[in-house]
């Protein structure tokens, strides 16, 4: 992201001067103190010099040198706690190692903070106008204790986490003058513009620390650079490709076309680019862990290797990008204003994550259908298993969708073993049904004349040529809608955020002239959007999830299985006393429709073993959508509809 108006001048270094001053005072900071003030609108009176070396496959250790003007004085640095985009305190503090600090030759001596370990305290001596600063980011090896971030085919370097920087001023005020050092023969890709290139060594150009940031780096042995966009293009789209292994890279031209289409539907929804260029970082691989990430000139974005080859069989994460991309406009250009920092160790507020996140989702499945990525019957599909899961959301009952916009700052994936009833990042999918509902309403009421495109147009498309982040509140997400179709939207969105019900949102379907139903049997587009890797799902009978192991993953809150005794600490061992297979225990669940056969599950927990009994009779249920008779179609033929 850019802003305009950091002017170096001497009234900047007399303003920076007295914020330094400023935060000596703070030596350390007393205890509860949550924040260091900070002078907005000054800029740093430097410029940060800071080098990455990230040649080292054989321990995957990033090591870090910086170069900061300074001086003399108390001085706090910062390491990133807050990471936009994980809408909470998820930088890897614990990952910072071997830390020396020199000024003209001579180790200076740093005290961490006893109230907040990202902060550092140094005092530099009188005389100094430049401090050393050298760590290593230590990045996970074996993948059990975090996303692997380096082998030996690629890399991912977050600029995030191998930053120190210095308290007192906005993130966007301070310029910094990055490089990188790859192993030979690699390529990179990254938002950031290289301004020149000596050996392995790529130099970036000057940037704010705020872009920095938000620019991180793909890099590798295997790469491939696809224009997705004219030739020419005022504001060029990139897509890059890394892989494990070259054959990786190879995409049909219906493939290449449909991540074309995505660009090109993209523009007629929102109306107007808010960035200069846009890369789209993608890693094929089954050795660097996946993600998924945006940014506003680029997004990180993780799959399996067998994207391209398994296109027909698997939709995978096919609605991946297309998500990533929509975040450019909803998040990073159009962003709330709570959660608008000024530096990465202000804490967030997520409370509009379900524009945020919610209707990225929404516009994210919409715009893979509409380009070709996935087809309208696998989306129907999704949007089942969207319906289904909300329709047996047991924790509605306590905890509203509104109060999961909270979940970044509790930090995700938290007693997962319950998520049906302990809720988490909801706001994502409950709230994608609820910007169907609003669509189709506006559909409805305007008589198909007006759609949530136009919301999109008003909302994203606003003054083109601006990349600067414009805020938002709730009631510039009122007002517009007002402006789409008149309607009491405070209420409409007020309701559905703060209910209580445990009845799914699912009146967009219905004006689309769809309804959720069951079968038993799974149907093709469930077992694509599943994947590969997936568990035994017996959800909706049973209210199981178990590994093929047979290990439970997941039991809903009051479901047959849970009013048994069943937890995520058994196995099931047995079915009728036969050795555990999905096949079997299905077979047993349709043998007992009419109660003749009860199901007898031999589970272990440790070193235990007892055997279980439920009298489950409705049979296999997996979610499908089906057409309402007597209602015009409204997904296919309109929401899902690619726009000329």
């Amino acid at each position: 992201m850019r802003r305009k108006g950091w002017i170096f001048r001497s009234v900047g270094w007399l303003a920076a001067l007295l914020v330094i001053g400023h935060v000596s005072a703070q030596e350390p900071l007393a205890r509860g103190q949550t924040s260091v003030p900070v002078v907005k609108g000054v800029a740093y009176f430097g410029v940060m010099q800071l080098h990455v070396d990230a040649t080292d496959l054989d321990h995957r250790i990033f090591r870090v040198q910086q170069t900061l003007p300074v001086v003399s004085g108390a001085l706090i640095l910062q390491y990133p706690r807050f990471l936009p985009g994980t809408h909470g305190p998820y930088g890897e503090i614990e990952r910072l190692a071997g830390l020396q600090i020199q000024a003209q030759g001579q180790r200076i001596a740093w005290q961490r903070d006893t109230v907040d370990p990202y902060r550092f305290h140094v005092q530099v001596p009188a005389g100094v106008s430049e401090l050393s600063v050298a760590f290593q980011f230590l990045s996970e090896v074996r993948g059990s204790g975090g996303r692997v971030v380096m082998t030996r085919e690629m890399l991912n370097l977050q600029w995030i986490s191998t930053v120190l920087y210095p308290a007192g001023f906005e993130a966007v005020g301070i310029p910094v003058q990055a490089s990188v050092t790859l192993p030979e023969g690699w390529q990179l890709a990254s938002a950031l513009r290289v301004s020149e290139r000596q050996g392995e060594t790529w130099r970036f150009e000057k940037t704010s620390l705020e872009r920095l940031a938000d620019s991180p780096i793909f890099a590798g042995k295997h790469h491939k650079q696809i224009a997705l966009d004219p030739q020419g293009a005022a504001k060029p789209v990139l897509l890059n490709l890394f892989a494990d292994a070259p054959e990786q890279l190879q995409a049909s031209d219906e493939q290449i076309e449909a991540h074309r289409q995505l660009v090109r539907q993209t523009d007629r929804l929102m109306g107007a680019r808010h960035y200069q260029h846009y890369d789209f970082l993608l890693s094929l691989s089954e050795r660097m862990g996946g993600i998924g990430l945006e940014h506003h000139e680029s997004s990180e974005n993780g799959v399996r290797p067998d994207y391209f080859k398994n296109w027909g069989k698997s939709v995978g994460a096919r609605d991946l990008l297309p998500h990533e991309y929509v975040h450019s406009w909803n998040g990073k250009f159009r962003r709330p204003a709570d959660l608008l920092t000024s530096h990465f160790n202000e804490p967030m507020r997520n409370s509009l994550l379900w524009l945020y996140e919610g209707q990225t989702q929404y516009w994210g499945r919409v715009l893979a259908a509409r380009s070709g990525l996935i087809t309208p019957e696998q989306t129907r599909a999704l949007m089942a298993r969207t319906a289904a899961e909300y329709t047996y959301r047991a924790g509605k009952l306590w905890r509203n969708l509104q109060d999961t916009t909270n979940e970044g700052t509790m930090r995700i994936g938290r007693n997962a073993a319950w998520r049906d009833w302990q809720r988490g990042v909801d706001y994502y999918d409950e709230s994608a049904l609820i910007w169907l509902d609003a669509d189709t309403l506006i559909r409805e009421k305007s008589q198909g004349k007006r759609s949530l495109d136009d919301f999109a147009q008003l909302f994203f498309g606003v003054e083109p040529d601006r990349i600067e982040p414009l805020t938002y509140t709730f009631e510039d997400i009122v007002t517009t809608l007002n402006r789409v179709q008149p309607h009491d939207w405070r209420t409409f969105l007020r309701e559905r955020l703060d209910s209580h019900e445990l009845a799914a949102p699912l009146d967009g379907l219905r004006r689309a002239g769809w309804r959720l139903d069951w079968s038993e049997a799974e149907s093709e587009g469930l077992r694509q959007s599943a994947g590969q890797g997936r568990n035994d799902d017996f959800a909706y009978s049973l209210g199981l999830v178990i590994k093929p192991d047979g290990q439970v993953q997941q039991v809903r809150w009051s479901s047959p299985a849970f009013e048994a005794g069943m937890s995520p600490a058994l196995t099931v061992v047995a079915v009728q006393g036969i050795a555990y297979k999905a096949e079997r225990l299905a077979a047993a669940i349709t043998a007992n429709k009419e109660g003749k056969a009860p199901l007898q599950l031999l589970v272990k927990e440790g070193e235990r073993y007892r055997t279980l009994v439920l009298d489950y009779r409705l049979g296999l249920r997996y979610p499908k959508l089906v057409r309402i008779e007597g209602v015009p179609e409204g997904l296919d033929a309109g929401v899902l509809k690619p726009r000329p």
